[in-house]
C-alpha cells in the first residue's frame, strides 16, 4: 500500500511512479490518499486551507512551517491531529499488506506510531519527496527513510531518522533529454509554441502559487526569452496572464516530458518533483522567487547539492539566464543530475524491505 496526499501534485506523482515500478516487480499496489482517511471533511478542509494560505498569506505558511520544524510540542500536536486517521488507516491496511510506503509526512507519523505500538507488523518505508527534510517527515517507527540525495540523507539522519538510504528520485522514464532538433520542433508544435526563439518554462507547482507574474515580467524584459507559464489548476492566473500578453500561459499539462523538450531553460519556485523532472530531461534549472516554507528550504538544499542554480535577485536571474542560454550551466547540472539518477532504484530498496535480509 502506498499512502500519498492530494496537496499539490508532487506527493501523488512520486506515489504513482513508485507504484508503476513496484508493479513491474510483481507487486499488487493499492494507492491511498491520506486526506481521505481523516474523519468527516477534515481532509478537504486541510487541503483548501493549505492552498489558500500559499495563495493569500504565504508568510504565515513560512511561520507555521518553521514553528512546526523547531518546536517539539507543536510538531507533536500536528502528529496527534494526523493520528485521527488511524482507525481508517488500520482498516485500509487490512490483513494482506506486505509493506507500506508513505510519500506524505503526516502519513509517516501515523504509520510510525502503528509500527511502534505493534499494531502494524509489516515494514514501513518513507520516501522523502523534498530535497530538504522537515522534522515531521521523520518517524522513529518507520523502518527506512529513502532520500534522493546525500544532502537529504544527512538532514534526515541529523533528525534521528532510522534506516536512511540514498536512492534515485522517483521520476517517470519519459523524462529524458530531447534526442534531436526535430524532437524539439515537434514538442513546440504539440503545444503551439513559437518554432524559433528561446523559451523559458516557468513552473510554480500544480497550484501555480507565488510571485509568478513578477517573474514573468523580469524574464520578458530581457528580450532574450519568451516566458511559457504552466498555470496548472490556477485558472485566475491563466486569465490574467492571457490578458497581459507578456508570456504564453498554459492550463494543466498532462505531457510534461514533451513540454520540457520544447524549453531552453526552466525557472522554478519550489524545488519539487518538477524540478527533478527538468533535470532528468537535461534542461538547465534556475530557482527564483521561491515560495516560503518548504520552497525556501528545498532551494537551500538544492543549492548545496549543486543540482540547480539559485538566483537571489533579478540581477542574478538575468546573469544565470544568459549562462543557461549559453550552455554554461548545462554540463554542471547534467553531471550532478547523472549522479542523482545513478543511485539505486527506490523500488528495489522497498522490494528488499518486503523480502527481508538474505540468509
Amino acid at each position: 500500500m502506498i499512502v500519498s496526499a492530494s496537496v499539490g501534485a508532487g506527493h501523488d506523482g512520486v506515489a504513482t511512479e513508485l507504484a508503476r515500478r513496484l508493479r513491474e516487480r510483481g507487486f499488487q499496489i493499492e494507492l491511498v490518499d491520506f486526506l481521505d482517511l481523516l474523519p468527516g471533511v477534515l481532509g478537504a478542509a486541510l487541503r483548501r486551507a493549505y492552498a489558500l494560505e500559499l495563495a493569500v498569506a504565504p508568510s504565515s505558511w513560512e511561520l507555521l512551517y518553521t514553528a512546526l520544524d523547531r518546536h517539539r510540542r507543536l510538531s507533536a500536536a500536528a502528529a496527534r491531529l494526523a493520528n485521527l486517521a488511524r482507525p481508517r488507516m488500520v482498516t485500509a491496511l487490512g490483513t494482506g499488506c506486505r509493506a507500506v510506503v508513505s510519500t506524505y509526512p503526516l502519513a509517516s507519523q501515523v504509520l510510525g506510531q502503528l509500527r511502534r505500538r505493534g499494531t502494524l507488523t509489516t515494514p514501513v518505508a518513507t520516501f522523502l519527496c523534498d530535497m530538504s527534510v522537515h522534522s515531521l517527515w521523520v518517524s522513529a517507527g518507520v523502518d527506512t527513510h529513502l532520500a534522493m540525495h546525500k544532502v537529504t540523507a544527512d538532514q534526515a539522519e541529523a533528525l534521528g531518522a532510522p534506516g536512511v538510504h540514498v536512492t534515485a528520485p522517483a521520476i517517470a522514464p519519459g523524462f529524458r533529454p530531447a534526442g534531436s532538433p526535430a524532437e524539439v520542433a515537434s514538442a513546440r508544435s504539440r503545444f503551439a509554441l513559437p518554432a524559433d526563439g528561446r523559451l523559458a518554462l516557468v513552473l510554480a507547482g500544480s497550484w501555480a502559487v507565488g510571485e509568478v507574474e513578477r517573474t514573468v515580467d523580469e524574464l520578458a524584459v530581457t528580450g532574450t526569452v519568451t516566458p511559457v507559464v504552466v498555470c496548472g489548476r490556477n485558472a485566475r492566473l491563466h486569465r490574467r496572464l492571457a490578458r497581459g500578453g507578456r508570456c504564453i500561459p498554459l492550463h494543466w499539462v498532462d505531457d510534461m516530458p514533451t513540454l520540457l523538450h520544447a524549453a531552453d531553460v526552466v525557472v522554478h519556485n519550489a524545488g519539487g518533483l518538477s524540478c527533478q523532472e527538468a533535470l532528468a530531461a537535461g534542461v538547465p534549472v534556475i530557482t527564483y522567487r521561491c515560495i516560503p516554507g518548504h520552497g525556501q528550504t528545498n532551494v537551500a538544499a538544492l543549492d548545496l547539492s549543486g543540482l540547480v542554480a539559485h538566483a537571489p535577485d533579478v540581477g542574478e536571474l538575468h546573469r544565470l539566464l544568459d549562462a543557461a542560454l549559453a550552455d554554461e550551466l548545462t554540463d554542471v547540472q547534467r553531471s550532478a543530475s547523472a549522479t542523482l539518477l545513478a543511485a539505486p532504484d527506490p523500488a528495489a530498496v522497498i522490494a528488499a524491505l518486503v523480502e527481508g535480509p538474505p540468509a
